[in-house]
């Protein structure tokens, strides 16, 4: 109870002591009385969900960014994979290469003709091959025809043969691959060769030193296009004068690989 500065009790006079009005007594009563079961069970589920949102948001941004980094190292490890030099598709190691060539005979003391022959190459590895080369021309010269026209005698028995045989070692310098105007993809290599061998023919004197380099397109498993170009360093005598000359031979030709299947 609540008493007054005099002692007395609140609301009592003359020593009467006032009991609450009925009103007044259901107000405490509902104001001590507990809430229903029902209401700490929504409160709870209410809190449950709440706390389930916080979580699941949250998470969301790790989630995201976990996703992120996948997708980024994907995009970097497909980048790694084509910056990375590849097998070769077109294998040549240990195997029989047979070509037919086909092209132009330039001399220095003869005038240019036509030139044609053939190749076997066997392949140590991808990179190293050793090849057996015959190219056939003929011997002419429009100088030398003039001169003899002109004073009616013959210096030079000019239309003979020419024969050439030589042996390069072949150096795979590059390769890669190449598309055609759009279409399909074909390989090809880059190549070094360095040799000997010997010319015959009424001119040539001693031994014939050679080097050039020369490209190759694969097409499916065994077969392949050549270009070669050669330069053929030699010892030459025309009409009593012996010279040092580069012979130049520039062939295009086709070939095939043995075994057919790698």
């Amino acid at each position: 109870m609540v008493r007054d500065r005099f002692g007395r009790v609140a609301g009592a006079q003359d020593g009467i002591h006032r009991t609450p009005s009925a009103s007044h007594r259901s107000w405490i009563r509902r104001r001590l009385t507990p809430p229903p079961r029902w209401i700490h069970a929504r409160f709870r589920s209410l809190v449950a969900a709440l706390a389930l949102v916080g979580a699941v948001l949250a998470a969301a941004p790790s989630a995201q960014a976990q996703c992120i980094d996948e997708a980024i190292r994907d995009e970097l490890n497909a980048r790694r994979r084509y910056r990375g030099v590849q097998e070769r598709v077109f294998q040549k190691a240990l195997r029989h290469e047979l070509s037919v060539m086909g092209g132009i005979y330039s001399a220095d003391l003869l005038s240019s003709y036509a030139a044609a022959g053939g190749a076997y190459t066997f392949h140590f590895s991808e990179a190293l091959g050793l090849e057996l080369a015959y190219h056939w021309s003929r011997a002419r010269s429009e100088l030398i025809r003039i001169i003899e026209n002109d004073r009616g005698v013959v210096l030079l028995r000019l239309d003979q043969p020419v024969h050439n045989y030589m042996g390069h070692l072949i150096w795979s310098l590059a390769y890669g691959k190449v598309r055609w105007l759009g279409g399909s993809i074909s390989r090809f290599d880059f190549y070094l060769a360095v040799g000997a061998g010997v010319t015959d023919n009424q001119s040539a004197r001693g031994l014939t030193f050679g080097g050039g380099f020369g490209m190759k397109f694969y097409f499916g498993e065994w077969f392949a296009m050549r270009f070669d170009v050669r330069d053929q360093i030699l010892q030459q005598e025309i009409l009593g004068e012996s010279q040092l000359v580069n012979n130049i031979v520039a062939t295009f030709g086709l070939s095939i690989f043995m075994p057919f299947r790698q």
